[in-house]
Formats: structure tokens, C-alpha cells, sequence
């Protein structure tokens, strides 16, 4: 935890979870009627639950999952380059995922996001961030062996 890079990925896996933990919106249907909208699924108010969006928590997981194991490959940093932008992908296709859903599922509903939504995005930030500190921790043992 002494490179910063580090922190940038922490804090992307615990944003990971947080994401997972919490409702991504709800869809309020005509009669008022509202459906809570999960990574992992859909609660109607009767308590019934849709596992349709299961794949959105499996994002996640993978996301956070990543984070933590690029920490510990602070050895190999063209490969934690490789991990952080894979990560920077799947926060991508996190965003696709949640939009394809929001349509698929949607029906005559209205869909009403949660401040959740934000929480990838800033992740995103966080990787690119942990990227740039990364080439320039390569650039500087790069410097070092050419002094020898």
C-alpha cells in the first residue's frame, strides 16, 4: 500500500462492492407499482424476485476480484497495466450490460436510477489514474537500469 496505484484499486474494488450491495434503480409502472432493480435481480413489491440481471453481478464480482489481485502483482507492472485496463473494459461493458437490461426489462414502466449508477464511472477514473501511475513507476525502474 505504499504506491498510490494501490489505493486507486482498492478503492475501485470496495466501489465494486458497493455497487453489488446496493439497488441500481427501480422501474415505477403506471399503476405505481415499483420494481427494485438489482445487480443480481428484480423485486417486484409483492417480494417476487426475476434473476434475469444476474449478469450484472457477475461484472462486478469479476471487477472487484481484479482489483484486489492487480494489488499484488506489483512485480509485474506491464501486466498490472493489463489487469487495470481489462478492468477499465468491463466497467465499459457494465454500463452496456445495465442499459441493454434497463430496455429488455423496462415494458411500460419508467426506469428511475439510483446514485449507484455514478460509482462505475468513478472507478473508471480511478483505473485510468492507477494506469498512468503504473507507466510511470515502468518509467522509473527503466531510468534505474539504465544507470547501472
Amino acid at each position: 500500500m505504499q504506491r498510490i496505484q494501490s489505493v486507486y484499486l482498492l478503492i475501485v474494488a470496495i466501489l465494486s462492492v458497493i455497487v453489488i450491495s446496493n439497488p441500481i434503480g427501480s422501474f415505477v409502472g403506471t399503476d405505481n407499482s415499483i420494481t427494485e432493480f438489482t445487480n443480481l435481480s428484480l423485486i417486484a413489491q409483492d417480494g417476487t424476485e426475476n434473476y434475469e440481471p444476474w449478469a450484472l453481478f457477475a461484472i462486478q464480482i469479476i471487477s472487484a476480484i481484479i482489483s484486489l489481485v492487480t494489488i499484488f502483482i506489483y512485480k509485474k507492472r506491464m501486466l498490472q497495466i493489463r489487469f487495470t485496463l481489462f478492468n477499465i473494459i468491463l466497467a465499459i461493458g457494465y454500463y452496456v450490460a445495465v442499459v441493454a437490461f434497463v430496455f429488455m426489462l423496462k415494458g411500460d414502466a419508467t426506469f428511475v436510477p439510483s446514485w449507484i449508477v455514478c460509482l462505475p464511472f468513478i472507478g473508471i477514473v480511478l483505473d485510468w489514474l492507477a494506469i498512468r501511475a503504473i507507466g510511470k513507476d515502468e518509467m522509473l525502474v527503466k531510468a534505474y537500469e539504465r544507470l547501472r
